[in-house]
């Protein structure tokens, strides 16, 4: 096994969020011990890889710097329901819970159907940055495609693009912006055709997408893969592992080259 393939160590996985963690406090030390250290090694214990956990902390901070200069560092448990949040989002991207499900592995906390903790548990009074975990709806057909457009548009516009996935981006962008219109209170089959156009449009700009990477950028997502799957993949029947390695694949690609997922969950 490659040193890209193995996973950190619990004292490597702790070590590095707390140096994360006192990055996107500007420097400011903010150890990660006592309750603190056991929230961490409990995401690890549970599967959460590394890169999930930091960019779910991101995800808190990224929120909390629109609501103007802070007073004192933020703690890393003010993180924890954004990082829960996006372990969730990973996992449904790449079937991990269902295949395990299947497989009859024992969920985690905070697997479907199993409570992850009190909305907000294990953030300080008046911090007001942790999201409740409770369900959320969905957006709406038309604020998917709002926001599929803002972001190809900014990507376009800001990031030099391989030449066959630039215009690939291109087509789609102009695409979506055609199915927008009138997209909103679309009912029944023709809000189905819209939903089945979506899926086309993404496998065809992530098909453009994973043949722009170089042979390097491609190890590295697949080195980042199979550690990722690692805590999962005894549990999952060969089939299923191999399905979440695809998923997991176009999913790493996606978040490397920044962009927007097209496709939209029919609920």
């Amino acid at each position: 096994m490659s040193a890209n393939d193995r996973r950190p160590t619990v004292g490597e996985y702790c070590r590095a969020v707390e140096a994360h963690l006192c990055r996107r406090n500007g420097g400011h030390l903010v150890r990660v011990v006592g309750p603190a250290f056991e929230m961490v090694r409990g995401w690890e214990a549970r599967g959460i890889p590394l890169s999930i956990a930091l960019r779910g902390m991101d995800r808190y901070f990224d929120r909390l710097a629109t609501r103007g200069p802070r007073r004192r560092p933020a703690r890393v448990e003010f993180c924890e329901a954004d990082v829960l949040d996006l372990f969730d989002e990973w996992r449904r991207a790449v079937g991990v819970a269902v295949a395990s499900a299947v497989a009859g592995g024992t969920p985690h906390a905070g697997d479907e159907g199993e409570a992850a903790g009190p909305p907000g548990e294990g953030e300080a009074p008046g911090e007001g940055g942790a999201k409740p975990r409770a369900t959320r709806r969905g957006p709406s057909l038309a604020a998917h495609l709002e926001r599929v457009l803002t972001r190809l548009t900014s990507l376009l516009a800001t990031t030099e693009l391989e030449p066959r996935l630039h215009a690939v981006a291109t087509s789609v962008l102009h695409e979506i912006g055609d199915l927008r219109t009138g997209a909103r209170g679309l009912r029944g089959e023709a809000r189905t055709h819209v939903l089945e156009r979506l899926a086309s449009l993404d496998a065809e700009l992530m098909q453009a997408a994973i043949a722009s990477l170089d042979a390097g950028a491609l190890e590295a997502i697949e080195a980042s893969c199979r550690r990722d799957l690692a805590p999962f993949a005894a549990r999952m029947p060969e089939e299923a592992l191999a399905e979440a390695m695809r998923t997991a694949r176009v999913h790493a690609a996606r978040e490397r080259l920044g962009l927007p997922r097209v496709a939209m969950e029919q609920a």
